[in-house]
């Protein structure tokens, strides 16, 4: 975003001068915009973001687009989605506009994340505080047609090479991925085949570098496995299927 278009953010959102000097004052000790604003777009909705909690990237927003389309491709009119590793709620919010009567489940380990995700969601009953699928009800299990888990992917060692609005502003936890940037991602593939329905799937976004070591990961743990990419928002996202002869298998 160039300055000017932020600077016009600014002003449209401070209610006097001095709340607009205390902004740009903020801005310039390199607080990110949105944590400054309350808000990020994200997919064409704005979204609230509090302090500390991870802002949703452009680049995730093909991640969202996938979900919601195979979340469209689910039978019955009322598909199951899970939103994993949450932060505010972006692509929970997404599939829940896109989706009027989809039902809308979302989790994360974060507090703050948590909270967030609460007032941006119309069911706060539906959003989880916890270690991945831990805080989950037991009887949501085998039920879920999508869950799509933007995981952090970033190596340990290489977090000190983000922008530093990243790093001093958001919370490690949603950018840590471990010593290869995959800790979580395998995590969440040892446990998805038993919360996906028959025939549902797990999305996780990737660098393009990673996704045939995800895609190794997704098959050892029965999911048929495949990388969608986009040139547009240069991000790559590894889809897994739940297929009922590979849940027959495993069973």
């Amino acid at each position: 975003m160039f300055a000017e278009e932020e600077a016009a953010l600014l002003v449209a959102q401070a209610g006097s001068d001095a709340e607009l000097e205390a902004m740009v004052l903020r801005r310039i000790e390199g607080i990110p915009l949105e944590h400054i604003l309350g808000w990020a777009e994200f997919a064409g909705i704005r979204v609230g973001v509090d302090a500390a909690v991870f802002v949703p990237r452009r680049r995730t927003e093909f991640l969202a687009g996938l979900a919601l389309a195979f979340a469209r491709e689910a039978s019955g009119a009322q598909p199951t989605v899970l939103d994993l590793c949450c932060g505010s709620g972006a692509i929970a919010l997404v599939v829940e506009t896109g989706i009027p009567g989809a039902r809308v489940f979302a989790a994360d380990i974060d507090p703050a994340a948590v909270r967030t995700a609460r007032r941006n969601l119309a069911r706060p009953d539906r959003v989880f505080e916890g270690d991945l699928f831990a805080p989950l009800p037991a009887g949501l299990a085998g039920s879920f047609d999508v869950i799509v888990a933007n995981t952090p992917y970033v190596p340990t060692e290489a977090l000190s090479l983000m922008p530093p609005e990243a790093r001093l502003h958001e919370s490690r936890v949603a950018l840590d991925g471990g010593d290869d940037g995959l800790d979580v991602q395998r995590r969440v593939a040892a446990c998805a085949a038993d919360w996906l329905a028959p025939d549902g799937r797990l999305l996780v976004e990737v660098n393009e570098a990673q996704a045939p070591s995800v895609i190794r990961i997704f098959t050892a743990a029965g999911l048929e496995a495949h990388a969608e990419s986009s040139d547009e928002f240069e991000v790559t996202v590894v889809v897994g299927r739940l297929l009922d002869s590979i849940l027959q298998h495993f069973s």
